[in-house]
């Protein structure tokens, strides 16, 4: 039944759709590993082209970026996928599982390919998140450099670096008498930053 109603589809095409519409079959199964089907939190960009969407059509797919794994493959997908047009204008109508200062309607750039890339491998995203909301910085290398953990408060993490740093336990019950919270205090004024529970070197 399928195959009749695809033939009725056919017949009722000019001679250019139907040569379109060919193209985009052969395309789009040429390239299926790279399509998203299902939701699986992959970072992927919904690619239609700006031709298509002027000419009232959001035909396009979601991809996997993770998939395509390399800034050339991607492309190469995105241009099999509108394999009806000749030179076609890409346009990125939506995306998911990245930050969205990397989004670009008209293209992201390799270097934001590789980026996107990086952030895929992350195993600690929100807190990469927490780093770029704290500082204004997005680079991968700058958050792996200076991410300290997450603690439930800065106090917590001043008796963290106490306990890792002086032997308070020597001095008997004067340690109890040590002020966590103003040592707290100076180091978040001075080497640390603290955003939602995880904490930076600056």
């Amino acid at each position: 039944m399928q195959d009749k109603n695809f033939s009725a589809v056919l017949d009722s095409l000019t001679k250019e759709e139907k040569v379109n519409r060919l193209k985009r079959m052969a395309g789009k199964n040429e390239i299926k590993e790279y399509i998203l089907d299902w939701d699986n939190e992959n970072p992927s960009v919904y690619c239609g082209t700006y031709r298509k969407y002027n000419e009232g059509s959001i035909y396009g797919a979601w991809i996997d970026l993770t998939a395509c794994g390399d800034y050339d493959t991607f492309i190469d997908v995105c241009h099999k996928l509108h394999a009806d047009e000749e030179d076609p204008e890409l346009m990125f109508q939506d995306f998911q599982y990245f930050p969205n200062k990397w989004y670009s309607e008209s293209c992201m750039d390799e270097n934001t390919f590789d980026k996107i890339m990086e952030y895929a491998d992350l195993d600690n995203k929100e807190a990469y998140e927490a780093f770029v909301d704290a500082t204004g910085d997005d680079d991968i290398d700058d958050f792996k450099e200076k991410y300290m953990g997450k603690w439930d408060s800065k106090e917590d993490f001043a008796e963290h670096i106490v306990s890792e740093c002086y032997n308070l336990e020597q001095h008997g019950i004067l340690a109890h008498y040590f002020d966590y919270e103003a040592y707290a205090r100076d180091l978040f004024i001075g080497d640390y930053t603290f955003c939602d529970g995880y904490v930076f070197y600056r």
